[in-house]
């Protein structure tokens, strides 16, 4: 959806483009349709190993998301407040907040905050649906900060993870 963003993190160099994948992966946190993953195709040219710049990738880009996460949290938490908001949702065509209710609640109530940092694992999936139907059912910030944090580390090293089995399995 907005490929001239995705084109911009990609093609990020040196220390500032660690910059650019922390906003990239705040705004893919509350904002931005589209995956996270995009980050890991950055190329940095640190100076540094490659394992290093992966793992600097890796926690900024948590971190950034782990930030756009809260932020979206309370934006949540604000619109659990805010009865028309709810019952607008509730009376659109979709009922979003029924069916995202139904299925975090099935993950709260039987993983809770673990629960939600494995759904955040699951590479190539846009989460902020996730991301807002959790943080209108739950309200500790810290721990759904650790959760998002976990799980958005977690997306990028099994991403890695995979790359590394599909390139490996087919000699590349």
């Amino acid at each position: 959806m907005f490929p001239w963003l995705e084109r911009l993190v990609k093609t990020a160099s040196g220390w500032w483009g660690l910059v650019l994948i922390w906003i990239y992966s705040f705004l893919i946190a509350f904002a931005l349709p589209g995956v996270s993953e995009v980050v890991l195709l950055a190329e940095l040219n640190l100076g540094l190993s490659a394992a290093t710049t992966t793992a600097l990738i890796v926690f900024v880009s948590a971190f950034g998301k782990s930030a756009g996460s809260v932020f979206a949290f309370h934006i949540g938490q604000e619109a659990k407040e805010s009865g028309p908001v709810i019952r607008f949702l509730r009376n659109s065509r979709f009922d979003v907040i029924e069916w995202s209710e139904k299925k975090t609640v099935t993950i709260a109530q039987k993983w809770g905050y673990a629960g939600l940092a494995a759904a955040l694992c699951v590479p190539g999936f846009p989460d902020t649906l996730s991301i807002y139907a959790f943080s209108v059912l739950e309200e500790d910030y810290v721990k759904f900060a650790l959760a998002t944090f976990v799980g958005s580390a977690g997306r990028l090293i099994l991403w890695l993870a995979g790359g590394h089995a599909i390139t490996s399995a087919f000699g590349l």
